[in-house]
């Protein structure tokens, strides 16, 4: 679950395909209105792209500062949770070995909150204290070297791991370890967290209909250019080469999507995918190879693909499916992909 920068190498940069990021949307048949004058900004955060489309409200607004506004918002965020920054607060806070309360932004300790909620929706498989099993594998900073850790490596980097030795308070704002070997990494919910902020930044200034993408996370508000749904096409999960396996129409909602065919290597003809399970200390081993989640936050959806993902196909379907959550699971199968959708995920168009 790794960024470069704060990327999230979640093959979930998978998600959604950028021919699909277009202003304008297919709806029932009807006479299309008059486009409305859309918007783009774009540019690089979290090594990765963004790009925000909006259309602009009844007041027009000066997009050469809505792109500053938006630029500087992003720079905050990855100077705050950034695991390639040494000077950022998430760094920092790892390296730190005490026991007090150790001061961080509101929009740190909010990611956080909402990591240790999703933590214990899913039982510990999404943990932000993941790190030390994340970089011993190689899909931190240091790249992957293409060969497996010692299993003693293993087991004394997963007893550095788990959320519940994590505290979060946000008045005033302050994260807090009872184990000083805890490290952390938000790199599987900030950029969810993210666009919710760059989203908040829009509707500050009156715009109501906009697509946000942060790499593959996507929030959506309103409708496109002529009052259309937007739609987005959801990523087959190809090793190489792209193709679109679904396409979707949101309207005030996020998506997000986890896999494990773009960021991995092989070794003794074998695959390792950076998507790892805290319990286990190891890159998955089931046949899921990625899972799509549509919330109402994209930084709910960005870490609740990642946890179903490590749950798999039974325990992450059987989760969605008893709360109602609208997800896509892909399988592998000898035949080729095959698609498991919730009910949720089947009522939409």
């Amino acid at each position: 679950m790794m960024m470069n920068g704060i990327r999230k190498l979640e093959a979930c940069a998978t998600v959604l395909t950028a021919a699909c990021l277009l202003a304008a949307a297919s709806a029932p048949a009807q006479e299309p209105k008059p486009a409305a004058e859309l918007v783009t900004l774009a540019g690089r955060t979290m090594g990765t792209t963004y790009s925000v489309k909006f259309l602009q409200p009844p007041s027009p607004m000066a997009v050469e500062r809505a792109q500053q506004e938006v630029g500087e918002l992003l720079e905050q965020l990855e100077q705050a949770m950034s695991t390639y920054r040494e000077d950022s607060e998430v760094c920092r806070f790892s390296a730190y070995r005490g026991s007090d309360w150790f001061a961080v932004s509101a929009d740190t300790a909010r990611v956080v909150e909402e990591s240790q909620r999703v933590s214990e929706l899913t039982g510990g498989a999404f943990d932000v204290t993941v790190d030390p099993l994340v970089r011993l594998w190689g899909f931190g900073p240091r790249r992957a070297t293409g060969e497996t850790p010692p299993e003693q490596a293993v087991a004394e980097a997963r007893r550095k791991v788990d959320y519940r030795r994590l505290q979060v308070r946000l008045d005033p704002p302050a994260l807090r370890k009872t184990s000083p070997e805890i490290s952390v990494d938000l790199s599987a919910v900030a950029k969810g967290y993210a666009g919710d902020a760059v989203a908040a930044c829009l509707e500050k200034s009156g715009v109501t209909h906009y697509l946000i993408a942060i790499g593959g996370e996507l929030k959506v508000r309103g409708h496109g250019s002529q009052g259309r749904p937007w739609r987005v096409g959801v990523d087959k999960p190809l090793d190489d080469g792209r193709a679109v396996q679904r396409i979707i129409e949101l309207k005030d909602s996020a998506v997000s999507t986890s896999g494990d065919y773009r960021n991995f290597f092989t070794a003794n003809g074998r695959r390792f995918s950076h998507v790892i399970d805290p319990h286990t200390g190891r890159p998955v081993t089931h046949n899921l190879a990625c899972v799509t989640i549509v919330q109402e936050t994209s930084a709910r959806a960005d870490a609740m693909a990642t946890g179903l993902m490590v749950l798999g196909p039974d325990a992450g379907y059987a989760l969605a499916v008893k709360h109602g959550w609208a997800c896509l699971f892909i399988l592998r199968a000898d035949s080729g992909f095959v698609e498991k959708p919730t009910p949720a995920f089947e009522k939409l168009r």
